[in-house]
């Protein structure tokens, strides 16, 4: 289950492996993902192919893979290759991680809703399905919310 949070996260600049700098501003009108991992973890393992599979078929989402804890850039890289992860990835530290929150486990998301304010977050293994959910029950408040205001 995805949680609500409360975390200010708006200014972050994330570097991926081709040298694109990828900001939240960068998304507007887009879900924004920002999901934690390294090579070495078997729960980021298994939620990598529902990541890619939700990538490819939502043009409503934007994904932006960290990888953490690693030796070897090249290994994480060679790794990305292998699985033909199609959305970006960013070759994670601390420092870089701070950005958005203090990373205690992994893998660890991060959903940012299409108006760049920070949506949930969920720590451990995600499915497609929790995300599209959480998305969905958002989708259908705001429209609620929408209709509220009008006379």
């Amino acid at each position: 289950m995805l949680l609500s949070i409360g975390i200010d996260a708006q200014g972050f600049q994330l570097k991926d492996e081709t040298g694109k700098v990828h900001a939240l501003t960068d998304y507007k009108g887009k879900w924004v993902l920002i999901n934690f991992w390294a090579t070495w973890c078997p729960p980021c393992l298994e939620e990598i192919p529902d990541l890619i599979a939700l990538y490819e078929s939502r043009e409503d989402i934007m994904i932006i893979g960290v990888a953490m804890d690693y030796a070897n850039p090249e290994v994480v890289m060679d790794f990305v290759d292998s699985l033909a992860i199609p959305y970006p990835t960013v070759l994670g530290s601390r420092e870089i991680a701070s950005q958005i929150d203090d990373i205690t486990m992994l893998p660890t998301t991060y959903l940012f809703d299409p108006a760049g304010q920070p949506a949930a977050r969920k720590l451990g293994l995600i499915s497609r399905e929790d995300i599209e959910e959480f998305i969905k029950l958002e989708s259908v408040d705001s429209l609620k919310n929408d209709m509220s205001m009008k006379p």
